[in-house]
């Protein structure tokens, strides 16, 4: 992900070349960790591909308005995480619907074998959100409060709470009776 997403020549007609390049440069040094962070989000990478470039096209459209913000790389992030709920919600909305078509037989891993990305997706999506950015975007509790606008004290129990959950969520439960041998 090097350079910036295509965009139709219509939505970034009004775009000076200047501000391409300051745009291009923009892109190149926050796409992939914004990605990263979405993809830890939603799961796939295609589909965090797909979001953040979106958000990043949205961007370019706007590119006047948000290259004055204090961190556009905070609006990027804002937008894309905002366009995978919205795809996470409808996802759920199918599935609902799916699950109600024909019976569900899930084969899948057992307890013992849950990564981080599948223990992320149990989480609230607050927690999940807080996690994410403070333990994958580096963020600090008051950038993430300042972006989420909560008070930091509400930040820091997310993330307690957060990782108590992963915590729980990815403990090995050895509760399994050892071998003893007969004498």
């Amino acid at each position: 992900m090097t350079a910036s997403p295509m965009v139709q020549q219509s939505t970034v007609s009004h775009v000076s070349s200047a501000e391409r390049a300051d745009f291009d440069g923009f892109y190149a040094a926050n796409a992939a960790q914004i990605t990263a962070q979405i993809r830890a989000y939603v799961g796939d990478l295609a589909e965090a591909e797909d979001l953040v470039a979106e958000a990043f096209c949205r961007a370019l459209a706007r590119w006047g308005a948000i290259s004055a913000y204090d961190n556009p790389a905070t609006w990027v992030r804002r937008v894309a995480w905002n366009l995978a709920t919205s795809r996470l919600r409808r996802a759920a909305v199918l599935r609902r619907f799916l699950r109600w078509q024909r019976p569900v037989h899930d084969d899948g891993p057992g307890p013992e074998r849950l990564d981080l990305e599948q223990a992320l997706s149990e989480l609230n999506e607050r927690h999940r959100k807080a996690v994410i950015l403070r333990y994958m975007a580096g963020m600090t509790t008051a950038e993430i409060a300042e972006q989420e606008g909560v008070a930091e004290t509400t930040v820091r129990s997310w993330l307690t709470r957060g990782k108590a959950a992963l915590a729980q969520r990815l403990r090995i439960d050895d509760t399994t009776p050892r071998f003893e041998e007969n004498r």
